[in-house]
């Protein structure tokens, strides 16, 4: 081949007016569709008994309206003073009563309202996974259930952006920031599995239960809940909520956890696998009619639709909501020294 054959290779190959050829506008990005949540959450037990947990009541953030609406509707029904806070521990008397199992039944009948706590016994942490701190180790496990429902939420709608609003209950805790240092130890948790789409808690708000009906009746499932497991409740008004509750899972009581799948009313135990379990896992067989829009689910398939009677067990085709083993139990870091059990 000569050299001018070569040449005029070369030529052929970088002979290339850009200016010859039309321009092409760049493809528009595809926008996602976005998802935000709202999550209210409390926290029970903090004060060195036993047991202690935190709850959270979630919602799609366009749904608080309806909520607050017909909160307030049942408060006006039986004409509750404004001044009186709907919590577990005020639960006395006729009035508080009423008000407390009508939403009680109102929640169980609102598809887009679920609730899920987790309960761990003290005795069981393992403070050397803490820097020898139980309050290092109650934020840290607080930071764990919702980083955990935020995960299955955020797995359950992947074709979606989920941002999370949170809106908590000051917590009890000698460090100032604790709400904040939840916030951050969250998101870097779903930022370290979710690392090519938009998940991610966007507000973080320390609000007063008082002004907040979604944070009072997250205070009142979890204080039934923790109470049972407790052993703890005594007055008549406690053991009528408490068994009111029970009867829409139909359960006879509360002390008990719940399967991993469970969507409305999930009890987490954050057991270690070392111990005794303190309590048996029960399926939960709800009461009623529940039907659940598709836009609003949060973490699990829905139930199927025209679904009467009692539900019995899971349905087919539920998602986990939580971590768990195989038996359906959960697990917390294996001990590195032995503890007494709660069971």
């Amino acid at each position: 081949m000569s050299d001018l054959d070569k040449n005029d290779g070369l030529l052929r190959v970088f002979d290339w007016k850009p200016w010859s050829a039309p321009m092409q506008a760049p493809a528009a990005a595809v926008a996602r569709a976005r998802n935000t949540w709202l999550v209210s959450t409390d926290e029970s037990g903090t004060g060195g008994q036993k047991f202690y947990g935190f709850g959270s009541i979630w919602m799609n953030w366009e749904r608080r309206g309806d909520f607050a609406a017909g909160f307030d509707a049942i408060r006006q029904r039986h004409r509750m003073p404004p001044n009186w806070e709907v919590k577990w521990n005020n639960l006395d008397g006729v009035t508080r009563l009423k008000v407390a199992r009508d939403l009680v039944e109102w929640f169980f009948r609102r598809s887009w309202l679920m609730f899920h706590c987790v309960v761990f016994c003290e005795a069981d942490v393992d403070r050397s996974f803490h820097d020898g701190s139980m309050d290092l180790a109650r934020r840290k496990h607080f930071a764990k259930l919702l980083s955990n429902k935020m995960k299955r939420c955020a797995e359950r709608h992947s074709d979606r952006d989920n941002f999370f609003r949170l809106w908590v209950d000051p917590i009890a805790s000698a460090y100032a920031k604790a709400g904040e240092a939840a916030q951050i130890i969250t998101t870097h948790t779903l930022k370290q599995i979710f690392k090519d789409s938009q998940v991610e808690v966007e507000d973080l708000q320390e609000r007063d239960s008082k002004s907040t009906p979604s944070i009072q009746l997250c205070d009142l499932l979890l204080g039934a809940v923790m109470d049972a497991w407790q052993g703890q409740a005594r007055k008549p008004e406690k053991l009528d909520l408490a068994k009111e509750i029970a009867r829409h899972m139909g359960w006879t009581d509360l002390a008990a956890d719940t399967f991993p799948k469970e969507r409305k009313f999930n009890i987490w135990y954050f057991h270690d696998g070392k111990h005794d379990r303190a309590v048996k896992t029960r399926p939960v067989s709800l009461l009623g009619v529940v039907t659940i829009p598709v836009e609003i689910e949060v973490a699990v398939q829905p139930t199927p639709r025209g679904f009467s009677g009692r539900l019995t067990g899971r349905t087919a085709n539920e998602e986990h909501c939580q971590e768990d083993t195989t038996n359906g139990s959960h697990w917390s870091s294996p001990p590195n020294r032995p503890r007494r059990s709660c069971a």
